[in-house]
Parts: C-alpha cells; sequence; structure tokens
C-alpha cells in the first residue's frame, strides 16, 4: 500500500501503486498516476492527467502537471509523462502538453534534474541526462540522451540539443545544438566536443576519433552546413564503428531548419 502524510490532500481517483510515499501537505489531483516506489517529498502539487513511473524521488516543493504557461490553451486534457528513476529535485515546474503540438511534456529514464528546473509545454526529455540549477527551457524543446545543462542555461523554444551534448554555465541557446558538441556563451558558440563524456561512457577510441572528424567538418572547414553533412556522412565508410554516431549527427543535421540552424 502507499504510505500517506496525514497533512497530504491525495484525490480518491488518483491512481498510487504499492511503496509509493507521499509527504506532507502535499496535494495530488484525480488524473495522477504514481508508480510504484516513488517517494513525493513535502509541499508538492502534482495535478492535471500526469503519469509517473517507479522510483523516482521527487523532492519538496514541485509543481508538476500544472496548465501550460499559453494563452492559446482552453483546458484540453493534455499531459505530463515521466518515466523511472529521475531524481527531481527543489522547487521544479514541469508543465503539461498542449494541443497545439503533440499535447505531451515527456521526461525519460534516469535523469538527474536540480532545484528550480522549468519544463515547458511539450517538451521533450530523454534518458541520462544532467540539468544543473535553474536550467530553463521554453516550449517544444527537444533534449537528446546524456545531455548535460550547465547551471542557469536557457533553451529558446523549438531548439533541439542532440545527444552527448552539453552547454556551459549561462549559456543562451537560439539555435540547435548539434550531438557531443559543447557550448558556452550568450548566445552560445560551438567550442569543442564533449570527450571526456565520451570516454567516462565506454566510448572506444575509434568511435571518439569519428566524432573529431564530425567536428573538424562542421566547424574548422569553413564548410556550409550541407557541406559538411555530406563529408560527415562518408566517415561510416572508413570506420564502421562509427556509423551509429555518423548516422546521428546525419538525421539530426537533416532535420535542422534553415530558420533555426545550429550553434556555431
Amino acid at each position: 500500500m502507499p504510505t500517506i502524510h496525514p497533512t497530504a490532500v491525495v484525490d480518491p481517483d488518483a491512481q498510487l501503486d504499492a511503496g509509493v510515499h507521499i509527504g506532507p501537505y502535499t496535494v495530488i489531483g484525480p488524473h495522477v498516476q504514481i508508480g510504484a516506489g516513488t517517494t513525493v517529498g513535502a509541499h508538492c502539487v502534482i495535478e492535471g492527467h500526469t503519469r509517473i513511473g517507479r522510483d523516482n524521488r521527487i523532492f519538496q516543493f514541485n509543481s508538476l502537471g500544472a496548465i501550460p504557461q499559453d494563452k492559446k490553451y482552453a483546458g484540453e486534457p493534455c499531459e505530463l509523462v515521466i518515466g523511472d528513476r529521475n531524481t527531481i529535485r527543489e522547487f521544479c515546474t514541469f508543465n503539461i502538453g498542449s494541443p497545439g503540438d503533440t499535447g505531451v511534456t515527456q521526461v525519460g529514464h534516469d535523469n538527474w534534474i536540480m532545484a528550480y528546473v522549468h519544463l515547458a509545454h511539450d517538451c521533450a526529455v530523454g534518458n541520462h541526462t544532467i540539468f544543473a540549477n535553474n536550467s530553463q527551457l521554453a516550449g517544444h524543446v527537444s533534449v537528446g540522451d546524456w545531455v548535460i545543462l550547465g547551471g542557469f542555461t536557457v533553451v529558446h523554444q523549438f531548439v533541439r540539443l542532440g545527444a552527448h551534448s552539453m552547454t556551459a554555465m549561462c549559456s543562451l541557446l537560439f539555435a540547435d545544438l548539434p550531438p557531443f558538441v559543447m557550448c558556452q556563451g550568450q548566445p552560445a558558440g560551438a567550442r569543442s566536443m564533449n570527450y571526456e563524456g565520451l570516454r567516462r561512457r565506454g566510448f572506444s577510441a575509434e568511435r571518439i576519433a569519428g566524432v573529431k572528424a564530425m567536428h573538424k567538418a562542421l566547424y574548422r572547414q569553413d564548410l556550409t552546413l550541407e557541406a559538411a553533412q555530406a563529408k560527415i556522412a562518408l566517415l561510416a565508410q572508413d570506420e564502421a564503428q562509427c556509423a551509429p554516431d555518423v548516422a546521428m549527427m546525419c538525421d539530426f543535421l537533416a532535420q535542422t531548419s534553415p530558420q533555426r540552424g545550429i550553434v556555431r
């Protein structure tokens, strides 16, 4: 059975699995589902059509599932979906989606989300990410697996961040950040590739060499984005281990709009 503090207010229609712990003065709405083993700290509000998976640790003073900060929203049953084994620290605000997009704000698995993080409507966050304190995502932002956001990073609406990318503290992103790229500045500029992060994740020397070659094509040879993409696509022919990384980069670049562009 779930453990619910006597001062908490849990709607009888909420679905709480075995092992869920609800802390003091927390409010849980009628359309909320929380998976086994998840703990919710004191003074949280979880509302809307919100589904939370297993073994998450949600600290005190969070607001999850509130309506989007979108004037066009008119009460549609949009959702917030959070996966398993996430840590969500204090004072985070995750909004549900909006009918103008997928209608779902989504967080994957095994993410480490620090205090004061904001996820606006229709954001999609992958797995194994780290969001440092005060990272702020506007609506419709997509964040790939293993991304690290430095403290006070701010991301413009509709921007995409590729897998294994990283931002420095106080970065301001107006353009897409390709996979593996590290950026810094206001607006953010590309500085290097996340080589140390890749080593820690077990990338072989051959794969890291492929990432270096992609960085060279994107940023060191004064090529157009189309020419860089064509050159990157050829890298997989020389080293089979690099093929998945090259395919991921090419797919990301192919989806970049000319209006948004990439971080340069």
